[in-house]
């Protein structure tokens, strides 16, 4: 088993980071959007926006799996 790619290791954290460490940036109630307090939007959006990451990170690793020019030939 090889190991993952940096690039794909960096679209799998970004929904982390998100919800975990951005807490005292978006941690309010005043401001409202579509009738829910930020900080419930916010990991709303977040819980919807983690497939679109996880995507992501899956077709980088698909790309670096068949680049030829890696050392171990694109084979898992």
């Amino acid at each position: 088993m090889r190991k993952p790619s940096y690039g794909a290791m960096l679209f799998a954290l970004i929904p982390f980071v998100a919800i975990c460490f951005s807490v005292p940036l978006w941690d309010r109630i005043d401001p409202v959007i579509l009738g829910l307090p930020f900080n419930f939007f916010w990991l709303i959006a977040w819980l919807l926006l983690t497939p679109l990451c996880m995507w992501g990170a899956y077709r980088k690793e698909a790309h670096c799996a068949s680049d030829p020019r890696r050392e171990d030939g694109g084979t898992p």
